[in-house]
């Protein structure tokens, strides 16, 4: 051992004999030895025998034979086989869940990515995220060899105020289906059916702008068509637009949601006169349809933007696009594509605002002084979230500008690179009506007084009635209201529906927000004010006007808030009501069930009422037609809300019969609703026919006017439905000739007679006393009986008045 290893040792130091044992043998001595080597050289030991491991494991990596990957099948794609000719057949033979594994292949992977390009030969992870529809490209629409060839439909969609925009889209229509023969190429086996021609003020949004239409039997593709005519007010080129918005960036919907359809292309009518260029507004919301069409689609602009003026060269520029249309729809007939980087092809590299960033149209308010000239940044570029503190410090009133912002500083998250002067020109707050704008025109032909910029002020027809001696309204018969008396006035000429029976002939703006200027209240009471008295006076030289009549007509004692769009939609209508009740005016509310925020801020009215205009949310949806995507849920807050106040305020349901729509088999449904909300009364009134071509194509004819014997059946089937429920209600009055019917909850029976008229002085003096949030019960300014000649039964009509036909002869009471 000695000579083997001279340095082996003899002892252990530290152990004497009788201790351990003295000499070690040559086992210990040899492993005290192996320690005493590894920890001198115990790192080059360790990493030789990692180098001579790895040199190991690349040795066998590189002998040993791979098997292929098991792949799954797309189950919902048939299994391809070739052909003798080389094409692409397919199977009929169901697809096997696991593939047999192939011999002599090492790592097979992929060739090719989803569109067509090849692939890095990396193996893809994770799940493919699959858009669109099987055997057609998410990309181009291209229709697969193989495939089963499908129908094709061209859907026109347009905006119209005054009908003009209505009457070139179904001309274009006609035109366009008759230059494609009614069929594309027959070998290719793809035909076209007739255009379709939507209003877009009568279409679903989410029918056909989340997704495309559902068809069926046989599969049919989409092709959108939009002329659309550009308003300086708003109309429902805002609120379609703001549903493009909206879907665009809603998190829950994919980013191109209407990637199925072949293509679209947008047509924009204008006004060279009002907007000389594109830059000043020509054109504007065909431009914006355009932009956000191309988001939702994947950028399929099957044809660019038309644009023309009607008056000067409108026909010709449409006629011009009509014939580049047919082209594209023929080349889509034949080979199922728009094509790949041609113009109109959609393109990304097409687009001028590629480069910028997306813009959804808001604004980014700043009011941050002395911004260094030296560091100008460019409309696209992103700011850092560390770069946000230094905005926030110079926002504050003891930063180095030693300036405070006047409105607190908005950071959007959300977007970024804002235009400035773009931004400027969307923070400009517009009219709702302006006097130049065809609202204003359309409007005041109809009789309507614009006070301000969003206030009208029209004269009833039943207060000219009341004044000549020919009856009174119904609320007269129900609620001791003289006609003559009552002013009918709105602070909102906007409404967030569009109901089928409106008889505002469609004019009026729409919206689901208020962003219009402001009118002080001061400004329209004193306006409406003002101008009913102008009309009232123009009704001194009518033959038949009573004299005492005028001149009670002269105090104005009452005011309906049901003019025209939504009154509570004012942001100050509390304020509005004060200036009434300062008056000794009394108020009639009514409202669409469409604002709870706005109801549950409302302060006291003499009388509140809501339209409660179908039982069930499709119902609501066909009549209403809100702008309001969860008008339904709105609209059962709104009842709750009545069903909290029903003790502190009169309150209303109104319902409007429209046969056809919400009659039949409804009853139940209704008497669900009342039972939700408890209100004091429920007016029962037949739809009032205007004979508008917007109701006309809402579906409304004079066969949707019940007759009155109808509205009676419906009240008493209503009342025994109530009482079912174990609600104590009854049918206390009625005024055959509007063809309404009351039914009132039984609080207002006493001593069994039905107390259904308002006691104004006393509401007044409960409101002084009180104040505006007074807590003070219908019951409290309940007035005098009903008269005999207005309960149920007895017609309710007034009998100082005469009735009289159209004629304006006297008709003898039967």
């Amino acid at each position: 051992m000695e000579k083997l290893w001279p340095n082996f040792p003899q002892s252990v130091p530290g152990l004497r004999p009788g201790q351990g044992g003295g000499d070690l043998t040559v086992m210990s001595r040899f492993t005290h030895y192996a320690l005493e080597l590894w920890h001198e050289h115990r790192i080059p030991i360790i990493i030789s025998s990692l180098f001579l491991l790895s040199l190991l494991r690349i040795y066998l990596h590189s002998t040993a034979k791979r098997q292929d990957l098991l792949v799954l099948p797309k189950l919902h794609e048939k299994e391809k086989a070739p052909s003798q000719n080389g094409s692409p057949v397919v199977s009929d033979e169901k697809p096997k869940l696991m593939p047999e594994p192939k011999k002599d292949k090492i790592d097979e992977r992929e060739d090719s990515t989803s569109d067509g390009s090849q692939s890095t030969g990396r193996l893809k992870r994770g799940p493919r995220r699959i858009k669109g529809e099987p055997g057609r490209s998410a990309r181009n629409g291209t229709v697969e060899a193989g495939t089963e060839a499908r129908k094709i439909q061209v859907l026109v969609f347009y905006s119209s105020l005054t009908g003009s925009s209505e009457k070139i889209a179904h001309t274009f229509a006609r035109a366009l289906g008759d230059s494609l023969g009614g069929s594309a190429e027959k070998e290719h086996g793809s035909t076209f059916l007739s255009p379709r021609v939507l209003d877009l003020a009568e279409a679903d949004y989410d029918e056909y702008f989340i997704t495309p239409p559902k068809t069926e039997g046989e599969q049919t593709d989409f092709f959108y068509l939009f002329i659309i005519p550009s308003y300086n007010i708003d109309s429902i080129n805002d609120s379609f637009l703001e549903h493009l918005q909206e879907t665009h960036h809603d998190f829950r919907i994919d980013t191109s949601p209407l990637a199925p359809i072949l293509g679209y292309s947008v047509f924009g009518l204008g006004d060279r006169e009002g907007w000389p260029t594109e830059e000043e507004g020509f054109c504007f919301q065909a431009r914006e349809v355009d932009k956000w069409m191309a988001k939702l689609s994947g950028r399929k602009r099957a044809y660019p933007l038309g644009m023309g003026d009607w008056k000067r060269d409108g026909k010709e520029r449409l006629s011009e696009w009509q014939t580049g249309l047919v082209d594209v729809l023929t080349q889509l007939s034949q080979t199922g594509s728009l094509g790949d980087g041609v113009p109109g092809s959609g393109d990304p590299l097409e687009s001028d605002d590629e480069a910028e960033a997306e813009d959804d149209g808001e604004v980014l308010f700043e009011e941050v002084a002395d911004v260094k000239a030296g560091k100008k940044q460019s409309s696209g570029s992103l700011q850092d979230v560390e770069d946000l503190g230094k905005i926030m410090q110079m926002s504050r009133p003891d930063s180095a500008t030693g300036q405070k912002s006047r409105t607190p500083l908005a950071i959007d998250f959300t977007t970024q690179g804002k235009s400035r002067a773009k931004a400027t020109a969307t923070a400009m707050v517009k009219e709702m009506v302006p006097k130049n704008s065809p609202t204003y025109a359309a409007l005041t032909k109809q009789g309507y007084s614009i006070v301000g910029s969003h206030s009208g002020v029209k004269i009833c027809r039943w207060t000219k009635s009341a004044l000549r001696g020919r009856g009174s309204c119904y609320k007269f018969s129900f609620y001791g209201i003289n006609s003559h008396q009552c002013m009918e006035t709105t602070p909102s000429l906007s409404c967030s529906n569009k109901c089928v029976f409106c008889w505002r002939h469609g004019t009026n703006p729409v919206g689901t927000t208020w962003r219009w200027v402001i009118d002080p209240p001061q400004l329209i009471f004193d306006g409406v004010k003002e101008n009913h008295y102008k009309k009232i006076k123009m009704m001194r030289g009518v033959p038949g006007v009573r004299a005492e009549r005028f001149a009670e007509a002269m105090r104005i004692r009452h005011c309906a808030l049901s003019l025209v769009g939504e009154p509570i939609f004012y942001p100050h209508i509390n304020e509005f009501l004060g200036m009434l009740h300062g008056e000794r005016i009394s108020s009639f509310l009514v409202c669409n069930a469409q604002h709870p925020d706005q109801l549950a801020a409302l302060q006291h009215v003499t009388q509140l009422y809501v339209s409660i205009d179908a039982s069930n949310r499709e119902s609501l949806r066909r009549i209403d037609r809100p702008l309001h995507r969860d008008f339904w849920e709105r609209f059962q807050r709104c009842l709750d809300i009545l069903r909290e106040r029903r003790f502190r305020q009169r309150t209303v349901f109104r319902l409007t019969l429209v046969k056809g729509f919400n009659v039949e088999d409804e009853v139940e449904g209704y008497a669900d609703l009342v039972e939700r909300g408890l209100p004091c009364f429920v007016e029962v009134k037949g739809v009032t026919y205007c004979g508008t071509s917007t109701s006309s194509s809402a579906g409304l004819t004079m066969a949707n006017v019940p007759f009155y014997q109808e509205v009676c059946d419906f009240v008493t089937a209503l009342e025994r439905a109530l009482q079912k429920r174990g609600l104590q209600y009854g049918i206390a009055a009625e005024h055959a000739h509007s063809c309404c019917i009351l039914l009132a909850s039984e609080r207002f029976k006493v001593d069994g007679k039905w107390h259904t008229l308002i006691d104004y002085d006393k509401f007044f003096q409960l409101l002084e006393e009180k104040g505006p949030d007074g807590d003070f019960a219908p019951e409290d300014y309940m007035g005098p009986p009903t008269p005999e000649w207005a309960t149920w039964g007895n017609g309710g009509f007034d009998p100082r008045d005469q009735r009289v036909d159209k004629k304006g002869r006297p008709i003898e009471a039967t």
